[in-house]
């Protein structure tokens, strides 16, 4: 009798978190309203132990009802309040298994070692040593007390594994009574069957299936019912990340590189592609001072904080998002930075979240309003778009008040539809028909180049393409805004339509011409269209047939790489560089002609830092009109030399059963046969060269060795010293037929090769 009294009364001193579950039910009920009942299950209880065997029984059957109807009746009441909790706006504590970590869960276990008292039976105590402990989401019924190392393996595997997640939270599937079960048939088995389930972070309530759980999130999600009436005030301080990328501190949200489940998106992959941009404004920087800047969609805000942080006073920084919670962040960043926080430049409203005493680095105005009516309402000397997906929805209004000579960079991440994995898609937002080639990535680079022409000419301005960078991830694009009407037009006749050969991947721009030309494939070199059956060539387009790079302002990139020491960028500038001037890497110079880049670009004449105004004005205003009047002249010379346009893949043209040359000594091979030549940045493996397929494949047959020789020649094939490269280059010229035949041999599966005493091409089994 005592030592079952003294068990009681261990059990009413516990907390309630820390009870069994019908214990606290039943506390509830002798100390709430049912007091009668109470009482009178107290006496059946001493009455019973006073009691035969019998009567103890049926005692004790009544009891297991009792505490049954008890708990059934107070997870009523759990619900009921619940709702009324849903329903008012005032917070509450968040359930236990709605955890940030895995090791949250591991510290309730922790927290509570040593305190657990579990009544395993009515009779007996286990008291849980330090050693062991208990799962704090499953009853003793269903997870006995274990080691350290067990319930790690059981709180990773049956509650953390199957969670869901949203908003940095688990909610972990929980197995404790607060959910109602239907009564099975035989009683004794109510109490050992609890019914899993998840508590919603949301609205709290409980949901069986995992399934049904994210439904019922979406559900939340698509009312705009996103934020949690739990009580999480400590959490966002401890939840944010700190990240440092060149020199600047940003703070993140959790999921910060998933953008569905994060306000504050931050991407690291991008790195590469923030340096880039921020050498074109530290380029523009460098012409005039101070310009104003615009970061459209800010986002952390971390790539107008690298702006002001670096270039100080030479930049007016504007970082605008839509996003109340992004602007939010912008701001905390801001002063995690040093710097000075502008609210509203017309009202001249500031910040002053910084403490006294510190020194702000520089100024930052944060806008809260859509991309397309900031730039409508402002002037801006340097607009950068970086939305999520297609930018087109933003070029008329960024080209409608940028001004003269000024610098619009687009980031367009949409590349499945770019790359021609979609292409309805791109046909919807660029209006291109397009097909999956070998030069993708630069037919990705013209689609969105001829959607920026186009924009920027309905505005009657003209553009510059300075950069056209597509890497994996991105496509990023660097004009320059030239106003008037006249480069307008000329922009606009540079979008041209392209003929591509689904043979031989030959490809050629579309002759300008009003008329209906009666055989288009004649203006393709080579002649599939005659020697294989049906229609080989497809039209792509409207595409940009222009440069893709202005070698001068590359330069002038990669000089401010170096001064910064953006190292990740300067190999990519330079490859920029060679491509530009399609050159090999050993011919490339830093300091080749800068200052004459710097005067002429864009066919326009720009004031640089080398360049002073008397240079050109000491002559009167007669000689600065002549200047003006030969920049077109310069212009047209400079255009003769670009670059060519696309690339070839040497393995896409590699022959059958022979070893291709290294793509270095490719190279070197072309430019002694009088070509230029350069690598790409596109393709590891593309050549961009102005030699056509049919003398590259040549070329590339010449130099390559048979994989096996099987006693038809030793070592590497070589054609017979007499006949020259150039000179096979140009009899290859003369009889294209020639070269028709040796293709076909080729794609029937029969091997040319060259061999020391045969000067002509031999079929090899």
């Amino acid at each position: 009798m005592a030592a079952e009294e003294a068990a009681e009364a261990a059990l009413v001193r516990l907390p309630p978190q820390q009870r069994e579950p019908g214990e606290e039910d039943e506390e509830e009920e002798y100390a709430g309203g049912g007091g009668g009942e109470a009482a009178a299950l107290n006496g059946m209880v001493v009455s019973g132990k006073v009691g035969n065997n019998k009567l103890d029984m049926k005692v004790a059957e009544s009891e297991v009802e009792t505490k049954e109807k008890g708990a059934e009746q107070e997870s009523t009441r759990e619900s009921d309040s619940n709702i009324l909790d849903v329903s008012s706006d005032s917070p509450r504590e968040k359930h236990i298994s709605i955890q940030r970590q895995l090791a949250d869960l591991e510290k309730l276990a922790d927290l509570n070692e040593g305190e657990f008292t579990l009544g395993v039976s009515q009779n007996t105590d286990l008291h849980v040593t330090a050693e062991k402990k208990p799962c704090p989401l499953c009853p003793e019924e269903k997870f006995k007390a274990c080691y350290n190392h067990k319930l790690h393996r059981h709180l990773q595997n049956l509650h953390w594994k199957i969670s869901v997640e949203f908003e940095g939270y688990r909610m972990c599937i929980c197995h404790l009574p607060c959910r109602l079960v239907k009564p099975n048939l035989v009683g004794d088995q109510t109490f050992s069957k609890m019914g899993a389930h998840y508590h919603c972070i949301i609205c709290s309530a409980t949901i069986t299936r995992r399934t049904d759980m994210i439904g019922h999130i979406n559900r939340h999600v698509n009312k705009g019912e996103t934020e949690s009436r739990f009580i999480t005030a400590p959490a966002p301080k401890t939840s944010q990340e700190v990240l440092k990328e060149s020199d600047t501190d940003v703070q993140v949200l959790p999921n910060y590189t998933t953008p569905q489940k994060t306000d504050s998106y931050f991407n690291p992959k991008m790195k590469l592609n923030r340096q880039l941009i921020f050498c074109a404004l530290a380029v523009l920087a460098e012409e005039r001072k101070p310009i104003e800047c615009l970061d459209a969609f800010g986002a952390t805000g971390i790539m107008g904080l690298q702006w002001a942080k670096h270039l100080r006073s030479s930049v007016k920084v504007t970082i605008n998002d839509c996003n109340e919670n992004s602007v939010t962040m912008i701001r905390e960043n801001c002063h995690l930075n040093k710097m000075k926080v502008i609210l509203n430049a017309k009202e001249d409203d500031t910040d002053e979240a910084i403490e006294d005493g510190e020194e702000t680095i520089g100024t930052i105005e944060v806008t809260k309003m859509d991309a397309n009516v900031i730039m409508h309402l402002r002037s801006f000397d340097f607009i950068h778009l970086d939305p999520f997906g297609t930018s087109v929805n933003y070029l008329d209004s960024a080209f409608r008040n940028v001004r003269n000579l000024g610098i619009v960079s687009l980031t367009s991440t949409d590349i499945s539809s770019l790359y021609a994995k979609a292409q309805h898609v791109a046909l919807r937002h660029y209006g291109c028909n397009i097909v999956r080639t070998e030069y993708y990535k630069e037919l990705a680079a013209r689609i969105v180049i001829a959607a920026v022409a186009r924009a920027a000419a309905r505005c009657n301005k003209g553009i510059e393409v300075l950069l056209a960078v597509a890497l994996e991830h991105f496509v990023l694009v660097v004009v320059r805004v030239l106003r008037g009407p006249s480069p307008a037009d000329d922009s606009a006749k540079k979008i041209k339509y392209l003929i591509h050969c689904q043979w031989c991947e030959e490809r050629i721009f579309q002759r300008e011409s009003n008329m209906v030309e009666e055989n288009p494939y004649q203006q393709l070199p080579c002649d599939c269209y005659g020697s294989m059956p049906g229609k080989t060539a497809v039209v792509l387009g409207p595409l940009w047939s222009g440069a893709l790079f202005n070698t001068g302002f590359l330069r002038r990139m990669l000089f401010e790489a170096v001064q910064y020491g953006l190292e990740e960028t300067q190999p990519l500038l330079k490859t920029l560089v060679c491509e530009a001037e399609c050159t090999t890497l050993k011919q490339f110079s830093i300091h080749s002609s800068i200052d004459e880049n710097k005067q002429e670009e864009c066919g326009v004449y720009i004031k640089t830092p080398d360049t002073s105004a008397e240079s050109y004005l000491v002559h009167g205003k007669r000689k600065s009109n002549e200047v003006i009047r030969n920049t077109p002249k310069r212009q047209k010379c400079e255009n003769s030399a670009e670059h060519p346009a696309f690339y070839y893949n040497i393995h896409r043209h590699s022959i059958k059963g022979m070893n291709m040359p290294k793509v270095n000594k490719f190279l070197s091979y072309l430019s002694e046969a009088g070509y230029r030549v350069s690598r790409t940045h596109f393709d590891p493996m593309g050549v961009r060269t102005n030699a056509p397929l049919a003398q590259f494949k040549t070329i590339l047959v010449k130099y390559s060795t048979p994989t096996y020789t099987g006693g038809q020649a030793e070592g590497p094939v070589h054609l017979t010293e007499d006949l020259q490269v150039g000179d096979h280059v140009q009899a290859a010229v003369a009889g294209k037929a020639g070269d028709g035949e040796i293709l076909e041999d080729n794609k029937s599966g029969v091997t040319a090769t060259f061999t020391k005493d045969c000067p002509t091409p031999c079929a090899a089994d």
